[in-house]
């Protein structure tokens, strides 16, 4: 985006990755509908980025999501607005967007310079790659986070900025590990759908898979970072869920008639799914009391020991720490130098937010490079 946004005001740009092709993230974002954005009121979308909201706010004001609908429309991927208010192209796919974005940038005279991984700068504060050097007038530093590392953000890259301060990368959007029983196990792969997540005061909707490990999916995700923090400095944490929110609690009790029938019956007489049944179960053999049936459907603990690994993880968070940067993204150790993207220091759940971030930092990195040229 970065690229894009200086070679359309005449600059020369050359793109450099350190992999045999580009945009392997972006292409396995694709894989799960490529949410580009959201449709939420702007004010509201920028709740979303919590602490660093007011870092980014200049960037997503300047390039907001009404800009990168246009953008996604003018490259064939006309794009929607799904029923929880998240945008998608209609082709729901990466890759047919970025072969359009890709004949794109080599229409603008950008070059592609694959399998280079940049190695850090030259005494006279060029860019060192694997078989080659560049001594550019500015350069733009898209080094991404932590997670998939094997899709190119491995992390690596602090080491390569001495000096600069790095907040820890840690995982973000990700599952939990729980010690599940050897019969709750069985369940991997089965959705909890249509329940409630509450945890420290926040109960959210939405959707979870339970795994052999653990649990995971949309409504532990935008729980994560709570979680996440709880459990580093507190130990492991209770997530309570709901798994029939459509009901109250009486309307439920009577749903599940008397005790005159065997728990999963009634289970499943409420319309609880067996994976759901099998919760509830789970609960009942650690302990949880049997005498409020409906109470336990609608608040089933979870225990959750640890967060997933980082190399699973969505997205990750931390990264190069804000008081390193102007207002115009440019590493003040590093004059010329620019950052943005996943790389810097905040975090977002999913929901579109995460790419709507990453192309916004990269059109206000852009926007810093032609002031300084300018300068």
């Amino acid at each position: 985006m970065a690229a894009e946004v200086l070679a359309q005001a005449g600059a020369s740009v050359a793109v450099y990755d350190h992999l045999p092709s580009p945009a392997r993230k972006l292409l396995m974002a694709g894989r799960g509908g490529l949410n580009l954005t959201h449709a939420e009121p702007l004010e509201t979308l920028l709740t979303r980025y919590g602490s660093a909201r007011a870092r980014l706010e200049p960037a997503i004001r300047a390039f907001p999501p009404e800009a990168l609908r246009h953008w996604a429309d003018g490259l064939g991927a006309e794009t929607f607005v799904g029923s929880s208010g998240r945008v998608f192209p209609r082709a729901l796919k990466a890759s047919p967007l970025l072969r359009a974005w890709l004949a794109r940038l080599a229409g603008l005279g950008i070059s592609l310079h694959v399998r280079q991984r940049w190695l850090g700068f030259t005494p006279q504060g060029g860019l060192r790659f694997t078989s080659t050097e560049a001594h550019p007038a500015a350069t733009v530093l898209a080094l991404g986070g932590a997670s998939w590392p094997r899709l190119g953000s491995d992390g690596a890259w602090p080491a390569l900025l001495p000096g600069c301060a790095v907040a820890p990368l840690r995982p973000a959007n990700m599952g939990f590990a729980v010690g599940w029983s050897a019969p709750m196990a069985a369940h991997a792969g089965q959705p909890l759908k249509r329940i409630a997540a509450h945890f420290a005061g926040t109960t959210l909707r939405g959707e979870a898979m339970l795994t052999a490990s653990g649990i995971e999916g949309g409504v532990i995700y935008q729980l994560s970072a709570a979680l996440r923090e709880a459990i580093a400095c507190h130990g492991p944490q209770t997530l309570w869920l709901d798994l029939r929110p459509d009901l109250d609690r009486d309307a439920l009790a009577r749903r599940l008639g008397s005790t005159a029938t065997s728990i999963s019956a009634r289970l499943r007489k409420a319309g609880l799914a067996p994976v759901a049944v099998a919760l509830v179960q789970e609960a009942l053999h650690a302990g949880a009391a049997r005498d409020d049936l409906a109470g336990l459907v609608k608040a089933v603990p979870v225990l959750l020991q640890a967060p997933q690994s980082l190399a699973r993880a969505i997205s990750s968070a931390g990264g190069l720490a804000w008081a390193e940067l102007d207002p115009q993204l440019m590493v003040h150790r590093h004059p010329g130098v620019f950052a943005c993207g996943e790389m810097l220091d905040w975090e977002a759940p999913t929901g579109g937010y995460l790419l709507q971030a990453c192309l916004s930092s990269g059109v206000a990195a852009a926007q810093g490079v032609l002031a300084w040229l300018r300068r």
